[in-house]
């Protein structure tokens, strides 16, 4: 036999039966790592990442926004699974309800019209919160429409089918609304994505070996739900099914920007409460100033001292440019350093193309954006200067990369 026929089916040996939760599982990144680097600008690290070539594997660093909603549906099992190859450690569940209070996974629970195909199902988009208006450019009203996963039951859900996150705000038809895909993300990998309950995600996570991280998402309609259905149950009963599933509770990263659920669950579900995130969406705060540490309330001390254990802001929030140019540490990121708190950033990859400022999630440091390969710049930083823990990232596989040739594993 042919030596490299010889090697070609030992190495099918070695992975037969093997899974992703196989922790010897070497994982796919595929070209966009290496892409970045060579935009990077001359440099220690760009030299050091250029000399980087493997093999990868699995690391915690490296958490799944959505799943990998960079090319697929976000939420959904292919998003999941792409994100797992890529060596995710972690993945995220956002976690809402449906109008029979089942737990699903949705980044919101009113983004159906945005992120599947309800509107192209007649009788489902017919219960709708708000149908689909199209665009009337003679008073500038754009095209719109709302549809909540507590607007069907778990079986009208079921029947949904992820797409890309967008919808065409000049559209005049539903097939031209839906057809809202940003021009630098792709609809190759949208033709029929499964749309997962937490339950499920659960199930999956287990068999592709990695940690969760649901995001108990603020409902968008009135609570209590229905009269009975209090934010307290709602927030128990995303635990409650880690319970039924027998998880250990030192693998689940329960997330909130509510820091009432955190205090809930430090209070009712200490094992879990231990490790739970508050998500810091206070930038949306006109009183709150990132920079001016006056405004911060509850201050960093002040979280410490309630039992949060780890905090988790926007990247922008985390970094600023020093006199020379450089990306380094904020001020508020050394004072929750300072108070013992552990940190998650998002979002890396989300912005699409960098060259221009980057966008929201580069807003503090548009002066240094101007390359993709700014990103490892953000991520050494993040990483080595503030000593973070994990960061989202809407394409793990770059985030993957990073923490293996820096040895974050």
């Amino acid at each position: 036999m042919h030596l490299k026929t010889i090697a070609l089916v030992t190495l099918i040996a070695s992975f037969a039966g093997r899974s992703l939760a196989d922790p010897t599982w070497e994982v796919q990144l595929g070209p966009r790592p290496f892409y970045l680097v060579e935009q990077m600008k001359d440099g220690p690290l760009k030299d050091r990442l250029r000399q980087c070539q493997g093999p990868f594997g699995r690391t915690d660093f490296s958490i799944g926004h959505r799943g990998a909603p960079l090319q697929f549906p976000e939420h959904t099992k292919e998003s999941y699974e792409a994100a797992a190859r890529m060596g995710a450690g972690v993945l995220e569940c956002d976690v809402t309800f449906t109008k029979d209070r089942q737990l699903v996974c949705r980044h919101s629970q009113c983004d159906l019209h945005a992120t599947t195909n309800i509107l192209a199902i007649p009788e489902l988009a017919a219960k709708c919160t708000q149908p689909f208006s199209p665009a009337d450019p003679a008073v500038g009203r754009p095209a719109s429409a709302q549809c909540c996963t507590s607007d069907l039951s778990l079986a009208e859900f079921r029947r949904l089918r992820g797409k890309m996150d967008g919808a065409n705000p000049n559209a005049r038809t539903i097939e031209d609304y839906l057809k809202g895909t940003e021009t630098w993300r792709t609809d190759l990998y949208a033709t029929s994505a499964t749309l997962m309950t937490h339950a499920e995600s659960i199930e999956l996570f287990k068999r592709l070996g990695v940690k969760f991280t649901p995001e108990l998402k603020a409902p968008q309609v009135p609570m209590p739900f229905e009269g009975d259905y209090t934010q307290q149950r709602y927030a128990q009963q995303m635990i409650n099914e880690y319970k039924t599933a027998g998880v250990d509770p030192t693998q689940v990263i329960a997330q909130s920007f509510n820091l009432d659920d955190v205090r809930y669950w430090i209070k009712h579900e200490p094992a879990f409460g231990a490790h739970a995130v508050y998500l810091d969406g206070r930038y949306e705060d006109k009183n709150f100033n990132h920079t001016d540490p006056a405004t911060w309330k509850p201050n960093m001390r002040e979280l410490a001292d309630a039992g949060v254990k780890i905090l988790a802001p926007p990247t922008w929030m985390l970094v600023t440019l020093n006199e020379k140019g450089d990306i380094v540490p904020s001020g508020y990121a050394q004072a929750a350093r300072a108070a013992g708190l552990d940190i998650i950033a998002w979002t890396v990859e989300r912005s699409g193309p960098l060259a221009g400022g980057g966008g929201w999630f580069y807003q503090t440091i548009k002066g240094a954006t101007d390359h993709d390969g700014v990103v490892y710049d953000l991520l050494d930083v993040l990483a080595q200067q503030i000593g973070v823990r994990g960061v989202f990232s809407d394409w793990v596989a770059t985030t993957t990369f990073y923490a293996n040739c820096v040895g974050i594993r």
